[in-house]
């Protein structure tokens, strides 16, 4: 099933369940008040929110004119402007470096050697998850000197994980799957890491997608662990890269979510991000401009791509095995803050 959110007069919207084609969706009220609501119930209320998606998904497929779902909802056309982040905003919002791949290449361009458990051992931090952005919200900055770069990534939702679980348990935790752009600024990061406390000025808004889908959406592209599809990434026309979401995971999330859970326990609807998507094949391009940056560097010396500037179009899609958008897309405009 896709779920949604819907705007409305609260912080965490609607709860709407969306057809496959992403043109209809229903109310969830009768089931969920929000997201939130429903992952903290995931188990009760998931039978209620899977007859609504064979509903809306019926409904859908006869353009309207069959509604077989409860007669107090009414099903309504999809209309972006009106949808919220899938998950307007989480309890915890943890991101990752699962591709070492994409590490290797933002460090070479701070000139930071790579730890040497790499391989063994994540590199995490916590970002913010009091709001996410909308996905057609714009970003807004004070200045394009801070290196204003996307980074397209996935990311799952989760059950409640014990401290101390296995990955083979955090993987049968994961209840949905979403995509974000996690935004960085590229110019702060630098010093911030050196303070040897993280990630905090250099990492705004994280924006999510429009749908968070259960994984059996994802056919056999999903295999537990990972998704094996391409993530499309276009800087206005210019398309960045489509690297495969599979290819090259030093980290899946079951890993990523049993490191998490290493010392405490996730709560439900914990997001987990898989970090930049990346892959050590060149020509599939990459998902953020730090990467192209790095490459251009290694075969001309120095960077001829800048970072973004105000005004320009960041577009971030997966497609299913299908050909049909599977969280809708992530559309924003960078913008001045005034």
């Amino acid at each position: 099933m896709k779920l949604g959110t819907r705007k409305n007069s609260t912080r965490d919207g609607e709860l709407i369940v969306v057809s496959r084609d992403l043109r209809f969706a229903v109310p969830a009220v009768l089931v969920a008040r929000c997201l939130q609501d429903a992952v903290d119930r995931w188990t009760e209320v998931y039978t209620e929110l899977d007859k609504l998606s064979t509903a809306i998904n019926r409904y859908s497929e006869t353009d309207g004119s069959e509604w077989e779902g409860p007669s107090e909802l009414t099903p309504f056309r999809v209309s972006m402007a009106e949808l919220d982040a899938a998950l307007p905003r989480a309890y915890q919002w943890a991101d990752a470096s699962g591709y070492l791949s994409h590490v290797e290449l933002v460090r070479k361009a701070r000139g930071v050697e790579m730890p040497q458990d790499a391989s063994t051992n994540p590199i995490m931090y916590q970002g913010a998850s009091d709001r996410f952005l909308a996905p057609h919200e714009p970003v807004r900055f004070a200045s394009e000197s801070l290196g204003i770069d996307c980074e397209a990534e996935l990311a799952v939702i989760t059950d409640d994980i014990p401290a101390g679980a296995s990955a083979e348990e955090c993987a049968e935790q994961i209840i949905l799957v979403t995509m974000v752009n996690d935004t960085t600024l590229r110019s702060l990061a630098p010093e911030e890491l050196k303070k040897g406390f993280g990630f905090f000025n250099s990492k705004p808004l994280t924006t999510m997608a429009p749908f968070a889908v259960t994984p059996d959406e994802l056919g056999t592209a999903w295999n537990g662990r990972r998704v094996s599809l391409d993530l499309v990434v276009f800087r206005g026309s210019e398309r960045l890269g489509a690297p495969n979401a599979g290819d090259d995971l030093t980290f899946d999330f079951s890993m990523l979510l049993a490191h998490a859970a290493k010392t405490r326990p996730l709560g439900a609807g914990t997001v987990m991000g898989s970090g930049t998507v990346s892959n050590r094949d060149r020509s599939r391009g990459v998902c953020c401009i730090a990467e192209k940056r790095m490459i251009e560097t290694i075969e001309n010396g120095e960077p001829t791509t800048s970072f973004l500037n105000f005004g320009e179009v960041v577009r971030i899609e997966m497609n299913g095995l299908d050909g049909q958008s599977i969280f809708g897309a992530i559309e924003q405009k960078v913008l001045p803050l005034n």
